[in-house]
C-alpha cells in the first residue's frame, strides 16, 4: 500500500537560474544543498523536502522540450505548509520582494481549511503558501 506522508520533492525547469535560485533562497527561505553542473541542477532544502531547478538549457533540462512560458507551465502548482503561521508578516514580507499584491483566502490542504496565500516565482509556476487548518464554523 502507498501512504504519502509529505512532499519530498518538486522538481521546476527553469529558463533563469540565477533568478530562481535567489528567489527560492531569499524569499522563500531554501537554501542550497547540491549542485549538478553537468545535469544543470540545482537542488535546495526546505525543511523536509526538497526544491529541484532544472535549467532547460542543460542535459536534463533539454529533455522537457519548450521552456515553461506564456502557453504553458510545467507544473500547475505546489503547496507549502508553513509552521509558524503569521500571516500579514508573510504579506509584508512578501511585498518588500516586489509581491504586493499577494492575499490571503481560506483554502482547503491536506490538513483542512486554514488559511493560504498564492503567489507566482520568477518563472511562473504559482505556490501556495498553507497555514494550518482551522475548523470551520458550524
Amino acid at each position: 500500500m502507498i501512504s504519502i506522508k509529505a512532499i519530498d520533492h518538486v522538481v521546476f525547469r527553469a529558463r533563469n537560474m540565477e533568478a530562481m535560485v535567489r528567489f527560492y533562497e531569499d524569499v522563500l527561505g531554501a537554501r542550497i544543498e547540491r549542485q549538478v553542473e553537468e545535469l544543470g541542477l540545482v537542488q535546495l532544502r526546505a525543511g523536509g523536502c526538497l526544491i529541484d531547478l532544472v535549467d532547460c538549457a542543460g542535459r536534463l533540462g533539454q529533455r522537457g522540450g519548450a521552456p515553461p512560458g506564456v502557453e504553458g507551465r510545467n507544473i500547475e502548482h505546489v503547496c507549502f505548509r508553513l509552521d509558524p503561521w503569521n500571516g500579514e508578516a508573510i504579506l509584508a514580507f512578501l511585498a518588500t520582494h516586489g509581491i504586493p499584491e499577494a492575499e490571503i483566502a481560506q483554502r482547503y490542504g491536506a490538513e483542512g481549511y486554514g488559511p493560504s496565500i498564492y503567489l507566482a516565482d520568477p518563472e511562473g509556476n504559482v505556490l501556495e503558501l498553507k497555514g494550518p487548518s482551522r475548523e470551520l464554523d458550524s
